[in-house]
């Protein structure tokens, strides 16, 4: 029977991490299934799926956490099964706003309040490209309740992108990102 595992890693950036971590994986017959993976403030950093043999499990997690020689810092969590919400539609949300602290943070509490779930989200700063002013752009997958309707959602974020200065998008039936 397989095993899905997820791994987290960190390490110094430097030709070679990926391939640290995927000979690991293979050479202890596992499988690389999915990951996101990125260079961050000069350390490298990512999550990866894998499928293994419940008999390889300890083995190949022995093995990954023996790259800290290497310096990779490497944990392994076995996989939850299917966390998707029951009754959920997915949506995608972009973000676009002047950078400022807690863009994050209001977007989240928003979400949260209405029993929204982040499946997936990214972000990044980038430079305005006539005014070189900081501009935040986010890209999130969400599992939206069927229970709250797409009234209540619209009106909750335009009222947060008001409050917050930012423009907010929602797309229906969004893909992975």
């Amino acid at each position: 029977m397989a095993t899905s595992l997820v791994l987290t890693f960190i390490g110094d950036d430097r030709p070679g991490l990926v391939n640290a971590i995927s000979e690991t994986v293979a050479g202890n017959e596992g499988t690389w299934l999915e990951s996101r993976l990125a260079q961050l403030a000069g350390k490298f950093a990512g999550i990866v799926l894998v499928s293994v043999a419940e008999a390889q499990v300890d083995r190949l997690s022995a093995a990954l956490r023996g790259l800290d020689a290497k310096g990779l810092r490497v944990s392994v969590e076995r996989g939850a099964g299917d966390t998707t919400l029951a009754g959920a539609r997915t949506l995608r949300l972009d973000i676009l706003g002047a950078e400022r602290p807690g863009i994050v943070r209001d977007v989240t509490q928003a979400l949260i309040g209405l029993g929204v779930n982040i499946e997936e989200f990214t972000s990044g700063v980038e430079g305005e490209p006539f005014t070189g002013r900081q501009m935040f752009r986010a890209s999130a997958r969400l599992g939206v309740p069927d229970s709250v309707a797409d009234e209540t959602l619209r009106v909750a974020l335009e009222r947060l992108a008001g409050e917050i200065m930012v423009d907010l998008a929602v797309k229906e039936g969004a893909p992975a990102l």
